[in-house]
């Protein structure tokens, strides 16, 4: 039995579980003078028997697929002959893909020894499947008994399914906490494997940046330039330009949409501005290639000024535009969650609303505000497609907006397209890249941290 319909059936015999525990909390009580003698409502018994049937099955069916697979592999392996026990993880590696091609059919002609021993790889798949089902709706029904003995008027089931909710909550948050441990120390040994052919301060202030590495030392190119501080200048000065763009307009965007627009504007205004959120990258990119490089080329050109025809600020300014509803709509909701009293208090001292708009809904809105500021910087930072699109991939240090620039990101993408071997400098490269982009984001992070605490306790 596959593990997904296996799955399916333990939920379902959870849910059946729920019915009977409810069902028998009921019968239980009734001889006392019902319900009412029991410790916890009769929906809390039936989720103690659910879980009993559920929880159990699900975590040895999950560590079952999670061992399964590498255990079958050793197992298959090791009915090879010895020449094939010899042989390197590569090699081994490119042998069980053989057998398992042998499996799928897609191998129709291969080696005696590689044939039998995919046919014993499809006998340990069935065994395993076998032994999955088994195990599995036997322990769902133990677990079913279980929890139906235990049904009793004096049983606190509703501390019992309170502990279970926290337990689950907890394994929740370690899944998160340790998923971002996993990814933060994938990328850091990564690129320590990059530092230990490229000197760190060469990656960091380097003031070229050509990552191709030759085949042969004859041909030209065959040590590349790693200094990104190319990148680091596009990234910053295309973020710039979208956050010059995005800030000012989504800002008065939600100042006037909380404080001036009549209700029936702003239902009307506030989703026609977050249609912007939901339009696809790639559309975005389309939009500044075909429409906005131009006209800034164009007008530029017809002032006497050098453009090319993917410029910077095509880019910064087309990303400014897709960011407007993050900072909008955040400081939207920021500046509407400040208390009416503040206002009040305002205008009875004699303010406009202007002025209470500046001196007091902004400082006590600002934690929102400079959190939204911060995700939109962050979304800038990342983006990619629309670099690629309309500011190109050359790695040109500049500060002129009217040149083609690149971000880290599009070299990201760029030295990771096709298939890449991570042994080189070259595909490495990205990995020290991604710990810088993970670096700045935390450092954004600390700064958004000290704003909105220092803000907050002088407005709570």
């Amino acid at each position: 039995m596959q593990g997904s319909t296996l799955l399916i059936i333990v939920v379902l015999l959870a849910a059946f579980g729920y019915w009977i525990g409810r069902g028998r909390s009921v019968t239980v009580a009734q001889p006392l003078g019902g319900i009412k003698h029991l410790h916890s409502l009769p929906g809390y018994y039936g989720w103690m028997t659910a879980f009993w049937v559920g929880l159990p099955a699900i975590l040895v069916l999950g560590l079952w697929a999670a061992f399964d697979d590498s255990i079958m592999n050793q197992m298959t392996l090791a009915t090879l002959p010895a020449e094939y026990q010899e042989l390197n993880e590569a090699e081994t590696s490119l042998v069980l893909n053989e057998i398992k091609n042998v499996v799928s059919g897609a191998v129709l002609d291969s080696k005696q020894e590689l044939v039998d021993a995919a046919n014993y790889y499809i006998s340990l798949v069935g065994t395993s499947q076998t032994l999955s089902s088994v195990l599995v709706i036997a322990l769902a029904l133990l677990g079913a008994s279980v929890g139906l003995l235990r049904i009793k008027p004096e049983i606190r089931a509703r501390n019992h399914f309170e502990v279970v909710i926290r337990a689950l909550f907890l394994g929740s948050s370690l899944i998160a906490i340790f998923t971002t441990i996993g990814i933060v120390l994938s990328v850091l040994f990564e690129a320590m494997r990059f530092f230990q052919s490229v000197p760190i301060f060469d990656f960091l202030f380097g003031l070229e940046w050509s990552p191709q590495i030759a085949i042969r030392a004859d041909q030209q190119g065959s040590s590349g330039a790693f200094g990104a501080v190319p990148l680091f200048a596009g990234t910053m000065l295309i973020s710039a330009i979208a956050m010059a763009v995005a800030v000012p307009i989504g800002l008065m965007s939600a100042i006037y949409l909380s404080e001036y627009a009549s209700i029936k504007v702003r239902n009307i205004a506030k989703p026609v501005l977050e249609v912007l959120a939901g339009i696809p990258t790639v559309v975005y990119g389309f939009f500044a290639a075909l429409t906005a490089a131009p006209f800034i080329r164009e007008t530029f050109t017809s002032l006497g000024m050098n453009a090319t025809s993917e410029s910077a600020l095509a880019a910064g300014a087309v990303m400014g535009i897709m960011i407007i509803p993050f900072v909008s709509s955040l400081s939207d909701d920021a500046i509407r969650a400040v208390p009416q009293s503040l206002r009040d208090g305002s205008y009875g001292l004699g303010a406009t609303r202007s002025e209470t708009i500046k001196q007091v809904i902004i400082p006590a809105a600002l934690p929102g505000i400079v959190g939204g500021v911060l995700l939109a910087v962050s979304r800038a930072i990342g983006e990619t497609m629309i670099v690629v699109m309309a500011a190109g991939l050359a790695a040109n240090l500049t500060a002129n907006p009217l040149e083609s620039v690149t971000t880290v990101t599009v070299q990201i993408v760029t030295l990771l397209v096709g298939d890449q071997e991570f042994d080189s400098p070259k595909t490495l490269a990205a990995f020290a890249l991604g710990l810088m982009l993970f670096v700045t984001t935390l450092a954004l992070n600390f700064v958004a941290l000290h704003v909105v605490k220092k803000y907050r306790e002088q407005y709570d």
